[in-house]
């Protein structure tokens, strides 16, 4: 069956028309009965973490054969403060590299001293430099000429995944303005998922991929912390895929790619938390993540690019000149939230591919979206669908999420 397809005509002169994620909500992976261990956040995802925002800016334009330059164009740029857009100082943070056949700036300065400012930044591989400098233009608009309030900004965290099998990436349509939109309506509550930002032209497990995100919230009695994780998903192999222990990519065989091939694949995940974490513990936090990842069935290989981003939104206090004061988790005591980060992993990656729908664009390359009812079916099968699902049909679907991914509204339950 032929799942619907995301395309929009090119405009005039070839320029981009955005795209904005629909305040349609879709199903989850939670909603299909796909049975997630750990307790979300009421938006169930990164923004349960007080402070973040998230925004998006997705460009669809063009079909047929790829013109550098011209098109088709399958891309975009997420963005995601850690404490909102009105927040200019550091937070602390952490990196941990799975394999580096990717990039990520700013990442040498969150090694050296564990801070980075502003927000971090998604996109496609081609348009990482007009990002971040997007980012310094951003900020030297709302800031102004104040040379020492520009300067935290100089590194801009900026990380990318490869969309060539679906986007011009070496056309580099993104642009400044691209950027801006993406940082400018940035927000707390719902976020939007599957193929909208800088997910827009990602594959993952052979299936559409892009973003998704996730939360857990930890009970008052190991410290009531929140863990969130955003993801760009864009790595796998069909045979890998692993939903809830249930080998589903082996159950589905069929709805390939239409033609080509590609390598290992990539991803970015960025975690954010409202633990009190010093650098090093959040490194620690980002190669949790990682366990996310195989949790799925993923595997770094040689040409992938996996990379993990961790921050805190607790600061240190101040406590006289050139000296802070920091209270902070013990790292002993470390276990529930490294099992969150883990967890919200794995659940961010299964809804970056429950929200999606089939995609065609260059050359006519296209990617088939991860049907509900045969996700369904498999988890079925190895009795591992949910017992509230089983008895209901209700959310069994065959086409899956509208155009621009999933978003719950503006009131967010646990999900």
């Amino acid at each position: 069956m032929q799942y619907p397809v995301l395309t929009l005509l090119m405009v005039a002169t070839f320029g981009l028309a955005p795209i904005q994620p629909g305040d349609a909500a879709s199903p989850r992976a939670r909603d299909l009965g796909v049975p997630f261990p750990g307790t979300p956040g009421a938006c169930n995802a990164i923004t349960d973490v007080p402070g973040v925002e998230v925004g998006h800016r997705t460009l669809v334009a063009g079909d047929g054969v790829l013109v550098m330059g011209r098109g088709p164009v399958r891309t975009g740029v997420t963005a995601v403060f850690p404490q909102g857009r009105t927040f200019d100082g550091f937070v602390q943070a952490g990196v941990f590299v799975a394999n580096g056949t990717g990039e990520l700036t700013g990442r040498a300065l969150i090694e050296e001293v564990g801070l980075f400012s502003g927000p971090v930044m998604l996109t496609g591989t081609g348009s990482v430099g007009v990002v971040r400098d997007a980012v310094i233009g951003w900020y030297r608009k709302r800031l102004g000429p104040d040379e020492e309030r520009l300067f935290p900004h100089i590194l801009p965290v900026v990380g990318e995944t490869y969309d060539g099998f679906l986007n011009d990436t070496f056309g580099q349509h993104v642009r400044a303005e691209d950027a801006f939109a993406a940082m400018d309506t940035a927000r707390a509550g719902p976020v939007a998922e599957g193929s909208v930002g800088g997910g827009t032209g990602m594959m993952a497990f052979a299936f559409k991929g892009g973003i998704g995100t996730s939360s857990r919230v930890l009970p008052a009695e190991l410290g009531g912390y929140t863990v969130g994780v955003l993801v760009q998903a864009n790595f796998g192999g069909r045979s890998q895929l692993t939903v809830a222990g249930v080998p589903v990519g082996a159950e589905i065989k069929d709805l390939m790619p239409s033609r080509g091939s590609r390598k290992d694949g990539s991803i970015i995940a960025v975690i954010a938390t409202d633990a009190p974490l010093l650098p090093h513990q959040l490194r620690r936090l980002a190669l949790r993540a990682t366990h996310g990842m195989a949790r799925t069935g993923g595997m770094s290989g040689t040409t992938s690019g996996d990379i993990f981003l961790a921050f805190s939104t607790v600061a240190a206090k101040t406590d006289g000149p050139g000296h802070q004061v920091a209270r902070f988790v013990d790292s002993f005591e470390m276990n529930p939230v490294l099992e969150a980060t883990a967890l919200a992993t794995e659940e961010a990656i299964v809804n970056s591919l429950v929200a999606n729908v089939a995609m065609t664009g260059v050359n006519g390359n296209t990617v088939q979206a991860l049907p509900h009812d045969r996700l369904q079916r498999a988890l079925r099968d190895h009795g591992r669908l949910a017992a509230d699902v089983r008895t209901s049909n209700a959310t069994a679907t065959t086409a899956n999420a509208q155009p621009g991914g999933s978003d719950s509204g503006s009131q967010c339950v646990a999900r």
